[in-house]
């Protein structure tokens, strides 16, 4: 029965991380939305190999937010951030006995989970540096010159 409970929890594993990643730029997609900033959802960005190859490489899905220039960069930083709500789900089940060190498949789902809750470092990038992205973002508008 244990080799049974091992292949499932490594699908179990596989599974978390697939629906984990695309709920990792959900949220960052929410918070833009809740702050009314428009952007642009890309899945397989890019991809033309097929499916093994959309799988097999990175990213599986792009947030691209199209900002006007007048959002203040903490909306940015917070919508960096906001894949870190994903562990709250993991660490309630922890608290109430759902996932325990016995059992190998929650615990494999757990950190699956846990893995696409923690920010990318284009992410921590954008959390640091927003203000000038922003600011790059508003020289580049002006600094068109119509010929």
């Amino acid at each position: 029965m244990l080799e049974l409970e091992v292949v499932i929890a490594g699908c179990g594993l596989v599974l978390a991380v697939a629906i984990g990643l695309v709920a990792h730029e959900w949220t960052h997609a929410l918070v833009l939305a809740l702050a009314r900033v428009e952007y642009t959802v890309s899945y397989a960005p890019g991809r033309t190999g097929g499916i093994v190859a959309a799988l097999a490489s990175c990213p599986w899905a792009v947030v691209r937010p199209q900002p006007t220039g007048r959002e203040p960069p903490w909306i940015f930083r917070f919508a960096a951030l906001a894949p870190l709500v994903l562990a709250v789900p993991v660490f309630v089940g922890i608290d109430t006995g759902v996932v325990t060190r016995e059992s190998p498949i929650t615990t494999a789902i757990a950190i699956g989970w846990l893995a696409c809750a923690i920010p990318s470092p284009q992410d921590f990038s954008v959390a640091f540096y927003a203000h000038n992205a922003l600011e790059n973002d508003r020289l580049e508008s002006v600094s068109v010159v119509d010929d």
